[in-house]
């Protein structure tokens, strides 16, 4: 016999995508204003800085708040859980909402935490094609990361997967890997290390939508059975398990 366990209450779902959107926030941009005054003069120390700092968050912040929503964190990963079927259009839309206003809340604490305007538009041109191009592939791989890890029945590891996928792509993609549009436009709030221009965004959240765009029809291909796992993105939320089982088993009764 088995019992249903349903998902979080969509309010505690909202709430969390919120609250770890809004970390990740603190994290990128706090990392990246602490590493231009730790290490003046050294770009690449304050990147290493930066990506540390924003990778080892990120895997806390998806352990955190993961049980509750699964920590998409990211309006790519909505969407893709949207076309694959885990969420309605109404939830998509207001996970993609919350995204964006917390990342926008975080932004603000961290240019209050380091005693900078509460919001301070960015004047940092990020624009050419290479930049672009960059912005596709860390968004493909990142989707790519998320939905093989968790196909492969391994959801316990995929904050960690993740946080070394991004803290890599700071570094192997020429854009820095923003992978992300509420972070995109977030980052256009604070003229410091992370900061985007506004008139760069636009271009960058295109290609983000491009580069989620390919990995959907990607991992569709790859994984044609891809909508019985899509519920359990980033990490699983939403679970059948008999009562008195480790999570783990239960798992392994849905799937059969």
């Amino acid at each position: 016999m088995s019992a249903r366990r349903a998902s979080p209450p969509l309010s505690r779902r909202l709430t969390a995508e919120f609250i770890g959107t809004a970390l990740l926030l603190i994290a990128v941009v706090g990392s990246g204003i602490a590493a231009s005054r730790l290490s003046p003069g050294d770009v690449g120390l304050q990147l290493l800085e930066n990506a540390g700092a924003t990778a080892a968050a990120l895997v806390a912040i998806i352990l955190a708040v993961g049980p509750v929503s699964g920590a998409h964190l990211n309006p790519a990963v909505t969407l893709a859980d949207r076309v694959f079927g885990a969420l309605t259009t109404v939830e998509a839309a207001l996970y993609a909402t919350a995204q964006l206003a917390g990342g926008v809340v975080g932004v603000v604490v961290a240019n209050l935490m380091f005693d900078l305007p509460l919001v301070n538009v960015s004047t940092t041109v990020r624009s050419s094609p290479g930049l672009w191009l960059a912005e596709v592939v860390a968004t493909f791989g990142l989707l790519l990361v998320i939905f093989g890890v968790v196909r492969s029945r391994r959801a316990s590891v995929a904050p960690f997967a993740v946080g070394a996928y991004i803290g890599g792509a700071y570094f192997f993609t020429a854009s820095t890997s923003f992978a992300n549009p509420a972070v995109t436009v977030a980052r256009t709030l604070s003229n410091t290390f992370a900061g985007i221009a506004p008139a760069s965004a636009t271009a960058f959240m295109a290609a983000q939508l491009a580069g989620a765009v390919v990995a959907i029809l990607v991992v569709r291909f790859l994984y044609p059975s891809v909508a019985e796992f899509a519920s359990d993105v980033v990490v699983p939320h939403d679970r059948s398990v008999a009562p008195g089982l480790p999570i783990s088993q239960g798992k392994e009764k849905r799937h059969e």
